[in-house]
Order: C-alpha cells, then sequence, then structure tokens
C-alpha cells in the first residue's frame, strides 16, 4: 500500500505532514498543553499527544465529522481554546476536507457577528462559552446546521444545545482506528478562511490554500531553519499547528493568546525548561511582558536557540531586555508580513541593533529582507484599485510608497469581500501581488523600511510645499523622532482640521513619571526636535493622552483613528 504522505499528483493537503510524522516518528512528543490550577507553578499539569496518536485521533474525528452529516466543501467555526481537542480537530478538519474558519475572539462581539454572517458557517464548533455566545448573539443563526460542543462540564454542554464531541467518536474500536481517505485539494482551493483581527480596519477573512499552507512550513524549515524533533514554545494557536506539520512538538502554555499581556511568565518559563523548548514564538506584548519578568529575577532560557516575532514592530529596547535571558549568539528573528501574506521578510535582532540611529532620525523601521521566494516591491501611493501588474508601477530605491509582495504563500482573496480583494490584489500573469496597506521604501542593499499604514499618512493641506502639493507626514518617522524624548512613552500622528484646513497633530502618552503640568515646556521642546528633521518640520500641535488605545493581542497598533476623534474634540481654533 502506497502512503498517503508520499503522493503528490491527488492534489494538496497539509496534513499530509503529519501522516509522514506519524509514520517515521511515531512515539515521538506531538502536543504538550500546559494546564494551570492558580497561581503556583507546582501545580501545573500537562496533557500530552504523541504523532501517532495524533493523527490516530484526528482521524477517528474526520470520521465522526462525517458520518454526523458534514460534507467536503462545508465551513465550520472553530472556536475552541489551545487544547489537545483544538490539535486534532483542527487536523480533522483539514482532512475531511471542511474548510475550518477562525477568528480572533478578542474583536469583539459587534465584529464576530459580521464575520459569521459573511461566511456563512455550516458548522459551529467550540467551547461551552462560545455556544452561549453563538446563542445569544445569533451568530450564524440563518446558516449553522451542525453545532458540536467541545469540553465543560456537563451542565454547561446541556446549555449549548449542541452535541458533545465525544459523540463523533465512534464506539467501533475498528472503524475508530481506520485511516481516513485524506481529501486532495486544487492547491489553489480554499481550504481555510482567517478573519484579521480588525486592529487597522474591519475584519476581513482572508482566503487560505494548501498551496500558502505548504509555502509557510517551507519558509519556517529552508528560512528559520526550524528541524524535525524541536520543540517550540507555541503563544499563538495558528503558528502551533505547524509545529506537527514540521515534526516540531508544539507546547502550549496556559495563557490567554488574544491577550498575551496577561499571560503569566513564570507559566512560561516553566513550560520551555520542562520540555526544553528550542523555538519560541512570541509577539511585541509578550516579549515586553517576559522582558521585564526575566530582567526582574536574573532568569535564563538556557535551551532556546531561536525566537521569533511577528504581529508588529516590537521595540528595541525590548528586544534587548528580552535577549539577556537568551545565550549568546542566540537571534531574535524579527518577521514582517499580515494575515494575508506571511512571512516576507526578516531581520535578526544584532542586525536590527545597527538600524537604532536611522529609525531614530525618522527613517522608519527596518523590516529585514525578503525570505527565498518573495519579491518586494514600492509602487506610488494611491487609493484606487490596480487590476493588473506593471514593471513600470515600481519605484526606485529609498522613495516612499506602497509595499507591493508576491511569493506562494499570498492570498488571491478575501471571502465574499469583491471591493476590497479588488483594492488590494493586482494580476501578474498566474500570480497575485497584493498591495499591503503599508508604506515603506526598499534601500540601496534591498532591505525594507516600514513608514507605516498608508491609512495612517497625513496630507496636509495648512502646508503646502512649492509645487502646491499638500505636505505629507508618515506615522512611522514621524512618531519615532518624538519618542526620542525623554518624556515620552509613545506618540502618535493624527490628522485634524483646524480653519478648515488638515493639519498633522502629534498625540503624547507620557512615560509613568512624568507629570502633565509640564506639557508647556514639553511642547515648546517637541516644536524644537520636529524643526530639526525634514520628515517633521511644520507639526507645532501636540496633546497628552492619558492612555493611548492599542489592540488587545499585540499592546502596540495604536488606534490612531480614535485618538484623532478625540484629538479634533480638543481643538480650539
Amino acid at each position: 500500500m502506497v502512503s498517503q504522505s508520499h503522493i503528490n499528483n491527488d492534489g494538496a493537503n497539509l496534513c499530509r505532514h503529519l501522516v509522514s510524522a506519524a509514520e517515521t516518528i511515531p512515539t515521538s512528543l506531538a502536543v504538550a498543553v500546559q494546564q494551570a490550577s492558580g497561581q503556583s507553578v507546582a501545580a501545573l499539569r500537562y496533557q500530552e499527544m504523541d504523532f501517532q496518536t495524533l493523527n490516530t485521533k484526528s482521524d477517528a474525528l474526520a470520521h465522526g465529522l462525517i458520518s454526523h452529516g458534514l460534507t467536503p466543501g462545508m465551513k465550520a467555526v472553530l472556536m475552541v481554546t489551545p487544547s489537545i481537542d483544538f490539535f486534532c480537530l483542527t487536523f480533522a478538519l483539514f482532512k475531511a476536507g471542511i474548510i475550518p474558519i477562525l477568528v480572533d475572539p478578542g474583536m469583539g462581539v459587534r465584529n464576530l457577528k459580521q464575520c459569521f454572517a459573511e461566511a456563512k458557517p455550516d458548522a459551529f464548533i467550540g467551547i461551552p462559552k462560545a455556544h452561549i455566545a453563538r446563542r445569544l448573539f445569533g451568530w450564524g443563526k440563518s446558516t449553522v446546521k451542525y453545532r458540536i460542543n467541545v469540553g465543560g462540564t456537563k451542565l454547561a454542554g446541556a446549555l449549548t444545545g449542541a452535541a458533545p464531541l465525544e459523540s463523533l467518536l465512534s464506539t467501533d474500536q475498528a472503524a475508530a482506528t481506520k485511516p481516513f481517505a485524506m481529501q486532495w485539494l486544487d492547491e489553489n482551493a480554499m481550504a481555510a478562511i482567517l478573519f484579521t483581527s480588525g486592529s487597522t480596519g474591519t475584519p476581513k477573512g482572508v482566503v487560505y490554500s494548501h498551496k500558502m499552507f505548504e509555502a509557510q512550513i517551507t519558509a519556517l524549515k529552508k528560512d528559520y531553519q526550524i528541524k524535525p524533533g524541536e520543540r517550540d514554545l507555541a503563544t499563538f494557536p495558528l503558528f502551533s499547528l505547524f509545529g506537527p506539520a514540521l515534526g516540531m512538538a508544539s507546547i502550549v502554555p496556559d495563557m490567554d493568546a488574544s491577550k498575551p499581556i496577561t499571560a503569566n511568565p513564570e507559566f512560561i518559563f516553566a513550560a520551555i525548561g520542562k520540555y526544553q523548548c528550542s523555538n519560541m514564538f512570541v509577539n511585541p506584548a509578550l516579549i515586553d511582558r517576559l522582558g521585564q519578568a526575566g530582567e526582574q529575577k536574573s532568569h535564563q532560557l538556557a535551551s532556546i536557540k531561536r525566537v521569533i516575532s511577528a504581529g508588529a514592530p516590537a521595540t528595541i529596547a525590548s528586544i534587548k531586555r528580552f535577549s539577556l535571558m537568551l545565550n549568546e549568539g542566540v537571534e531574535v528573528l524579527n518577521s514582517y508580513g499580515a494575515t494575508e501574506s506571511l512571512p516576507l521578510s526578516k531581520i535578526a535582532s544584532s542586525e536590527l541593533f545597527n538600524t537604532t540611529a536611522v529609525t531614530d532620525n525618522g527613517g522608519g523601521i527596518c523590516v529585514g529582507r525578503a525570505i527565498d521566494g518573495v519579491e518586494l516591491k514600492i509602487i506610488d501611493i494611491d487609493e484606487q484599485p490596480i487590476a493588473k501588474w506593471c514593471d513600470e508601477l515600481s519605484l526606485p530605491a529609498n522613495q516612499i510608497g506602497e509595499i507591493v509582495v508576491k511569493g506562494p504563500m499570498v492570498s488571491r482573496a478575501y471571502y465574499q469581500r469583491d471591493s476590497a480583494t479588488q483594492a488590494a490584489k493586482m494580476q501578474d500573469g498566474d500570480n497575485i501581488r497584493h498591495r499591503m496597506g503599508d508604506l515603506g521604501y526598499l534601500d540601496d542593499d534591498g532591505l525594507l523600511w516600514m513608514c507605516g499604514r498608508k491609512a495612517h499618512r497625513v496630507d496636509a493641506d495648512a502646508l503646502a510645499v512649492t509645487n502646491n502639493q499638500p505636505k505629507r507626514y508618515y506615522s512611522i518617522p514621524c512618531e519615532r523622532i518624538f519618542n526620542t524624548h525623554s518624556d515620552v512613552k509613545r506618540s502618535a500622528l493624527v490628522a485634524v482640521v483646524v480653519a478648515g484646513k488638515v493639519t498633522p497633530l502629534i498625540c503624547i502618552e507620557l512615560k509613568q513619571s512624568v507629570a502633565c503640568s509640564l506639557s508647556g515646556v514639553l511642547y515648546s521642546e517637541l516644536k524644537a526636535i520636529a524643526e530639526q528633521h525634514a520628515q517633521t518640520q511644520g507639526i507645532e500641535r501636540f496633546l497628552i493622552h492619558p492612555d493611548f488605545p492599542v489592540d488587545i493581542r499585540h499592546n502596540a497598533k495604536i488606534f490612531r483613528e480614535k485618538l484623532a476623534v478625540w484629538a479634533q474634540k480638543q481643538i480650539k481654533e
């Protein structure tokens, strides 16, 4: 019999990697999930599963999903906390050709309802809390026909109006252990729908294909040098799924992945120590939290060989603090990308540290070089759709414009969002180029420098330049200049209207030890700083805000739209 893991001509399915691992390293650890009961590290428990069991259990669940009435091509919301069941269910859905819909619970009730209305799920698989919210808020009410509850007490399960997960598993042991005939799809066919967080706009469903997943797995192997047998401290659910696909164990700490700033550092350190993790995936909020905790106790992460950071740019100060816990020569690899296309570029912390002077003087944030197979281009800033790519669109080095990317991990469309797809996608032969919505430039050495979101630039018609065009300000270059002031924790560029003209204004969040009573002196000093740099010349308005609104997951993406509304109310013309 020919193993499924070696069939390449029938189509694509990322589960082929799990099948292969189950055959080659069956008893090796695939997943370990930390379970806390209180705040005591000593009381931590771990649920473990090897590759063979994960493959067999996901096969059994795939059989159960089909027996329950679901069919290949159906869509299923998956709202399950990181757990053994989460891994088994996700691989079962992929094997069965059922399309998982993954959302960030932190996006809010209104956005979640909109996401489900757009996605039109056939099934809803979730923990009791998710099902109760589904019934309360009417999520997927008109389309959901199959409801499956995962975990919780019997009473909680009864309140969900859903079938328990256990009911999917056959009592016939022979049937339960029978290999599932995996669904093989066209490499560009829809395999999953991943909704963006909505932190920089309305959440949109990104259509993922197995080709995209395969490209991400290839990048982790080739560009990040991840090897079978490693153990990964996984703090982000989607990334944790790549562990078993790479022959790497995913070690999941007890934390709320949508609110990493609330994680208990001691639990994370304990998981790393117990399993001697060699890799860890952390976002900027967690880098900062863990770094502060490690500094206080002089903690060392001796087993870690590689740290991958993504989601938003981490500050150099927080990376340096975090790096004190790492062995000499171990890098924090800062990755750039988005839900629509990840990863695209990376830069090691040692190289990033050498860019501080450029960043502090308004040169943007360096996000490194394109990984293998990715092509980065810069085009003029334009709000209009561009249907087809042509090389003439590409700007020369050192000129700021919108970042455009091409590569096998780039998504081809948004789900049920034709206008968003037209605005972000360009046809390039058989390939698709994606407009990131981010601004930046490529330098003479091919390094990519981020200058902020396209929507966050300020075209100040109150400050016309010689050709009678508005003076343009970019968020990251401006903000990083003002952040060099010793009293400033962070700043945010927004647009306000003064005397009928668009005017740039900088919102300031002070460090905790600084009193607002000295605002007059601070504003004078900030104006002086502004005049020293071409990127900030002409900025004369500043406001102190007590606490910037930021996204929950990264604690780094500032909601400038909210700050702009607040700032406009403070303006006295």
